[in-house]
């Protein structure tokens, strides 16, 4: 059927350096390359390339490239070439469109408008190389009265908390929307970074039980992989009440990607599509959030702190305190930026609200009702650097969850076709062929190279702005001024504009 999209995409190939080894072809899962016999040559199918990038990386004479097609539609200011090959898709499907890896639409980033104070003379800056500077968080309920015994000593009363050497975890990523190997490079990292990983809503597979110190387990509405002893692996459990890249929505893994072992890790038959509901039909209320909170706590003995995760939406400061009052530990805020391996492509560009709005009107609340400690905030969607990381927890949060950053120090290369199970780079597959090509070991190693990095680099920053602890740098939004920004944006965000007085 003749769908009228022009390929998004042109294959170049440079016939001087091409060898017709056929590499191409070979790594090539969309089919693009192929070898033509009558004239000895490598010839291209443009409208599969997804531009994943992986024949060009892997040509061992650098003979490709990949450039956007010069074909393009008449202009017309008020319908884009997207939003014309989209409505060509759904004609030619008459189904949902699905996208993958986070809204990509030129909307504002306010990480991005907004800058870091540094100290000068009064208030001299910190040398990390030389001077202690503290980067370990401590995440759950801080809310006790300090007791000492008979010698003076501190008495231990915090209830159960998560140890981070920095504050920065791996998100939620669901085994069977990544690969085994994928999460033994997340596992293995967190273990030697002395972070977390998240396991997302697909169960724990067998094999990373021993990985259980640093691993939070997800408690989804799908409920797939939840039972006693997934439970009691884990170092923390997180109840997933909303995502950013799709609130109000559950979540979605074709049958494709439903392997044997999948089936086995979420306990769900073989190759059908496992579908989350939207809410879970057991949390209608506050109150019955709390009890599925203490549920979880009384199945766990008490001993591991509970998070809710909530998508960034306009009344999140609401929704944060009455989690806080539910008995939940941590909350994590998901923003519209967030990633994920299938959402459906309207609600993933136009749902959600920014993470750094949402996350300062959830600290302002909270500050505001005096019940600020009662709860560690972690932050998500679309964290993309250590400034990020900095501006995030002077902005109120504990720590902050990466993704997408995560896979790309793995070899991700955005070309937002997870859904379709043909990741190139064996992240976003369960093709066995495909799987292998990420090599565990490897890419550990690059994960922990990644934070190890973005550690110097907070340690840096904070020193510049002459503060030696994660715990200083909490909320401290006087460090923190806005460039391009409303009066609206920076008083929701709570800070000044650069270059106004005090």
């Amino acid at each position: 059927m003749n769908t009228y999209i022009p390929a998004e995409f042109e294959v170049v190939r440079n016939a001087g350096l091409c060898t017709v080894c056929r590499a191409c072809e070979r790594q090539c899962s969309n089919g693009v390359h192929s070898y033509d016999k009558e004239r000895g040559t490598m010839v291209a199918d443009a409208t599969k390339c997804v531009n994943c990038h992986r024949c060009v990386c892997i040509c061992p004479t650098h003979a490709l490239k990949i450039v956007r097609s010069g074909d393009v539609y008449r202009t017309n200011s008020n319908w884009s070439a997207q939003t014309m090959n989209e409505i060509f898709r759904q004609a030619n499907s008459g189904g949902v469109l699905l996208s993958s890896m986070g809204n990509p639409n030129d909307l504002p980033v306010y990480f991005d408008r907004i800058l870091v104070n540094a100290s000068q003379v009064t208030n001299p800056p910190i040398d990390p190389l030389r001077e202690p500077m503290e980067t370990v968080v401590y995440l759950g309920k801080k809310d006790v009265v300090i007791e000492r015994d008979e010698h003076g000593r501190l008495i231990d009363n915090l209830p159960p908390q998560l140890r981070l050497n920095t504050p920065i975890m791996f998100s939620a990523m669901s085994y069977g929307s990544i690969s085994y190997n994928a999460h033994e490079a997340l596992a293995r990292a967190a273990e030697e970074l002395g972070i977390l990983y998240n396991t997302g809503e697909g169960g724990l597979h067998k094999d990373f039980y021993k990985y259980g110190k640093n691993t939070i387990v997800q408690v989804a509405s799908g409920r797939f992989g939840v039972h006693e002893d997934y439970l009691r692996a884990a170092a923390a459990i997180e109840i997933k009440m909303g995502q950013g890249a799709k609130p109000g929505i559950g979540g979605h893994l074709p049958g494709a990607k439903i392997s044997e072992d999948v089936s086995r890790t979420r306990m769900i038959p073989q190759g059908v599509d496992a579908i989350s509901p939207a809410p879970h039909h057991d949390i209608y209320s506050i109150e019955d959030l709390r009890q599925l909170i203490y549920s979880v706590k009384e199945a766990t003995d008490y001993k591991k702190p509970v998070i809710v995760k909530v998508a960034a939406v306009h009344n999140v400061a609401a929704v944060a305190s009455g989690i806080a009052r539910s008995g939940a530990d941590i909350i994590a805020i998901d923003g519209f930026r967030g990633g994920t391996g299938a959402a459906p492509t309207r609600i993933r560009d136009n749902v959600g609200i920014p993470v750094e709005l949402a996350l300062a009107q959830v600290d302002e609340r909270l500050r505001r009702e005096g019940i600020r400690d009662a709860v560690s905030i972690v932050v998500g969607g679309s964290v993309r650097s250590s400034a990020d990381v900095v501006k995030a927890v002077a902005l109120g949060a504990d720590a902050c969850y990466i993704g997408t950053a995560a896979l790309l120090a793995l070899g991700c290369h955005l070309c937002r076709s997870c859904y379709t199970g043909k990741c190139n780079w064996g992240i976003a597959t369960q093709r066995p062929d495909l799987v292998k090509r990420l090599n565990p070991d490897i890419g550990y190693k690059r994960l922990v190279n990644l934070v190890t990095a973005w550690n110097h680099e907070i340690q840096e920053m904070m020193g510049g702005m002459g503060i030696n602890s994660i715990e200083a740098l909490r909320g401290n939004r006087l460090m923190l001024r806005g460039v391009g920004l409303n009066e609206t944006e920076l008083r929701i965000l709570g800070i000044h504009h650069a270059g106004e007085s005090m």
